[in-house]
């Protein structure tokens, strides 16, 4: 994502997180990647100031406790986490879920691919895109005018 902030996956399959891991350091994206094992603990890191940013959030839809669709709907109408980007990283490719998804406002949606190399070229695409996106500056004590290259 060529910038110092974290990216933050929120997704409680371990095995799902490895590859997301794997794919990323393949890549040579060098943003830390913090996760999180569901909304409720992504809640918790974003709402702690002394937590460092992410410049996106990969979010799975199906975890325990507080799931993506409930995090969405707590995050997109918080000021200060409402234009964190999120996309949403699932294995759901349910119409009703990506329509849903979208009407929560994530960023883009996309179903884990099954084979790896598939899966390393769709976060290829991710990275390039946050790469090239500007995104407004988000600061620990709310949003600035100011943008930034993501």
């Amino acid at each position: 994502m060529r910038n110092a902030k974290p990216i933050l996956l929120v997704d409680d399959d371990d095995v799902d997180s490895i590859i997301v891991q794997r794919a990323l350091a393949e890549l040579k994206v060098s943003n830390e990647l913090v996760r999180k094992v569901d909304g409720e603990d992504a809640l918790t890191y974003l709402r702690d100031e002394s937590n460092p940013m992410p410049c996106v959030i990969l979010l799975d839809l199906n975890m325990p406790r507080i799931n993506g669709f409930e995090f969405l709907k707590i995050a997109k109408t918080d000021e200060r986490l409402k234009r964190f980007p999120v996309i949403v990283l699932t294995t759901s490719d349910v119409d009703q879920n990506i329509v849903d998804s979208f009407d929560l406002g994530v960023a883009g949606y996309i179903v884990k691919p099954v084979d790896y190399k598939q899966f390393v070229e769709a976060m290829r695409t991710v990275d390039m895109y946050w790469t090239l996106n500007m995104l407004p500056e988000v600061e620990k004590s709310g949003v600035s005018a100011q943008s930034q290259h993501a």
